[in-house]
C-alpha cells in the first residue's frame, strides 16, 4: 500500500545555488548529504545508468522533502528549451512543485522582492489563490492558498 508521496528529485548543474534557493527562501533545511564516484553499482542499477558519479541533498520543510542531484558522470545531454532558458511547462517531466501557504500574496511579494521570477502575480480560481515561479535552474514551484 502506498502510504503518501516522500519527495521529489531535481537534477542540478548548481547543487548550492539552488540549495540556497530552497533553503535560504523556501524555508528547507538539509537533511542528508551524499556524494558517490562511480563506484556504487546499486545506484547504477536503480538509476539504470553505469558508473555515476554525483551529490545528493535531501531537504525537508514540514511533510515535504525536495532532494537536489548534481551529476559529475554522466555529463548532461544538451536539451532543447525556450529562448529564455525555461523548459516549457507541458513538456514531459515533472511541469512544477506545489507549496501550501498562509497568504499567497505576502509569499509572492517576498519572493519576488528577493528577485524571483513569476509567469504572473497570484490568481484568483474561487478554492484557491495560485501563482507559478521559476527557481534558478528555471524549475516551476507553484504557491497556492486555499480558500
Amino acid at each position: 500500500m502506498i502510504r503518501a508521496l516522500h519527495h521529489v528529485a531535481l537534477s542540478t548543474a548548481n547543487l548550492e545555488r539552488l540549495q540556497a534557493f530552497y533553503c535560504g527562501l523556501l524555508g528547507f533545511t538539509e537533511l542528508s548529504r551524499t556524494t558517490w564516484k562511480g563506484d556504487q553499482p546499486r545506484i547504477d542499477l536503480v538509476m539504470a545508468l553505469p558508473g555515476t558519479a554525483a551529490t545528493t541533498v535531501m531537504l525537508q520543510l514540514g511533510a515535504t522533502c525536495v532532494e537536489l542531484f548534481q551529476f559529475e558522470v554522466p555529463a548532461q545531454p544538451a536539451q532543447p528549451i525556450r529562448a529564455d532558458g525555461d523548459r516549457p511547462v507541458h513538456k514531459h517531466g515533472i511541469t512544477h512543485l506545489c507549496f501550501d501557504v498562509d497568504d499567497v500574496e505576502a509569499e509572492y511579494q517576498r519572493l519576488l522582492a528577493a528577485g524571483v521570477r513569476f509567469h504572473t502575480p497570484p490568481q484568483d480560481f474561487g478554492s484557491a489563490r495560485a501563482t507559478y515561479g521559476r527557481d534558478p535552474d528555471g524549475n516551476v514551484f507553484e504557491l497556492q492558498q486555499l480558500m
